[in-house]
C-alpha cells in the first residue's frame, strides 16, 4: 500500500500513545500509575452537563453554522472582553472541534511549502507535526531553563528570516508550565511587529495558573500586535471538558474566514450539543474552575518539592498548567538489569517496566534532558507514584 508522503512526515502523538499503553497494561492487571495524561481528572461541572442535557431535550441536535453558533460566539466575545480586555466581533471568532483542530485549520489556511514557523522548545508535541502537515517547516528555537523556559526578544529576532511566517507561543506552557509576564510579551511583541510576522498564541491553560500570577495574552499589548495575533483557546483544560471537543480562535477577520472555509470541508460544524454546553461554561458559574486550580496547586506543591528532594533530579516550579518537567539527565549512563539508561526515552521505559509508572520522555517535547509528569491525577496516585520513582532512582547504579 502506497501512502501520501505527508503521513511519513509526522509521528503519532506520544502523549496519547503513553496513555494508551498505560491503559493496556492496566487491562492486563498491572497496577500502573499514569503521569502521562494531559487532562483534568475532575468531572465536567454539573451546570455544564445539565446545559447539554437540556439541549438534547430541546432537540438542538442538527447542523449548525460551520464556524459555531452565534450564541457561543457571543459568549466567547464576552469572555475575551471580561478576562482579557480584548474586543472582537463575531466575524473574528471561529469555533472548532478542540484547540488542536483550531491549530490544524490555522496551519492549513496560512502556511505553504517552504514557509517556516518558529516553535520555541520545549513545545507541545503536536505543534511541529501540524506545521509539517501543512507543508511548512518547523523552526525550533530553544528556550533555556535558565530563562524559565521562555525565549528572549534577541533570540526571536535572530531566528526570523525571509521565510518566517509565524511564531507559536504557548503560555502557560505544556510541558514546562512557564508563563510569560506582560512585560516579557511586550518585548516580544516589538520584534513581532517590527518583523511583521504572525503570532499564534495558544492560551488553553489560561485559567490554570498559580500564586496569583497575572495572566496576559500577547494580543493585550497593543493594537499593532493584536492585528498580527491569532489567539487560540478552548474549554478542555479549564472546565474539564476534554471529551467535548470544543476549541476556538480569535483573530483578523480574513484569517478566521479562511479557517472557517477549511473547516467547511473537513468537519463542518462542531457538535451542536457541546456548543450549548460551552455557552454555559463561559457564561455560567466559574467556581468549579477555581476549585480545580486550588487542587492542582496543592498537587503541584507536593510533586515539585518531592522531585527536588530526590538526589540528582531538579525541577522548576511551574507558574501554570498541570505538569512537572524535571531535569533527569544526571541519571543517564546508569544501569539496571544490564541495561543502560541513555536518554529520556529509556528512562521512561525503565520507570514503566520497573516502577509501574508512566511518564512522557522529554524528547517528545524537544528536550531530551527532561521528562514530563502530569499532576492531573489524585494526591493518592501522586504520592504513590513519586515513592515508586524515588525507589526506582535509588536502584539505578
Amino acid at each position: 500500500m502506497k501512502f501520501a508522503k505527508r503521513v511519513e512526515r509526522i509521528k503519532p502523538s506520544p502523549t496519547l500513545a503513553i496513555t494508551a499503553k498505560a491503559n493496556a497494561l492496566r487491562a492486563e492487571g498491572r497496577d500502573i500509575i499514569n503521569f502521562g495524561a494531559g487532562e483534568p481528572d475532575f468531572d465536567t461541572p454539573v451546570n455544564i452537563r445539565e446545559a447539554a442535557v437540556s439541549s438534547i431535550r430541546d432537540g438542538f441536535t442538527r447542523y449548525t453554522p460551520v464556524g459555531g453558533i452565534d450564541e457561543l460566539k457571543d459568549a466567547i466575545i464576552k469572555k475575551f472582553q471580561r478576562d482579557n480586555q480584548l474586543i472582537y466581533k463575531r466575524s473574528e471568532i471561529v469555533v472548532s472541534c478542540g484547540a488542536k483542530h483550531v491549530l490544524y485549520n490555522l496551519a492549513q489556511a496560512l502556511f505553504d511549502e517552504g514557509d517556516e514557523v518558529i516553535i520555541p522548545s520545549p513545545y507541545w508535541v503536536s505543534y511541529p507535526d501540524i506545521v509539517l502537515l501543512s507543508g511548512a517547516v518547523p523552526s525550533i528555537l530553544e528556550a533555556r531553563e535558565a530563562e524559565g523556559f521562555k525565549i528572549t526578544p534577541d533570540q526571536l529576532k535572530a531566528a526570523i528570516n525571509k521565510k518566517t511566517r509565524a511564531i507559536v507561543l504557548n503560555s502557560p506552557s505544556n510541558p514546562t508550565g512557564s508563563t510569560y509576564t506582560f512585560a516579557e510579551l511586550k518585548d516580544l511583541a516589538e520584534v513581532i511587529v517590527e518583523k511583521n510576522i504572525l503570532v499564534i498564541s495558544d492560551e488553553i491553560y489560561e485559567k490554570i495558573i498559580y500564586d496569583k500570577f497575572p495572566f496576559s495574552s500577547i494580543a493585550m499589548v497593543n493594537e499593532d500586535v493584536k492585528r498580527l495575533s491569532i489567539v487560540v483557546n478552548g474549554v478542555s483544560k479549564s472546565y474539564a471538558m476534554t471529551g467535548w471537543r470544543i476549541g476556538y480562535a480569535a483573530g483578523p477577520e480574513n484569517i478566521i474566514s479562511a479557517m472557517t472555509k477549511i473547516q467547511s470541508q473537513n468537519t463542518s460544524n462542531p457538535t451542536s450539543i457541546a456548543q450549548k454546553a460551552v455557552v454555559e461554561a463561559l457564561n455560567g458559574d466559574q467556581s468549579a474552575t477555581g476549585e480545580m486550580v486550588e487542587a492542582f496547586s496543592e498537587r503541584r506543591n507536593y510533586i515539585i518539592d518531592a522531585l527536588n528532594e530526590m538526589e540528582d533530579i531538579s525541577c522548576m516550579n511551574p507558574d501554570g498548567a498541570f505538569y512537572a518537567f524535571p531535569d533527569v539527565s544526571s541519571l543517564y549512563g546508569r544501569v539496571y538489569n544490564g541495561k543502560t539508561v541513555k536518554d529520556s526515552t529509556s528512562l521512561a521505559e525503565y520507570f514503566l517496566d520497573v516502577a509501574n509508572v508512566a511518564v512522557v520522555p522529554g524528547i517528545a517535547f524537544g528536550n531530551d534532558k527532561h521528562i514530563r509528569l502530569s499532576y492531573a491525577t489524585s494526591m493518592e496516585n501522586i504520592r504513590e507514584g513519586i515513592t515508586r520513582i524515588e525507589n526506582a532512582v535509588k536502584n539505578l547504579k
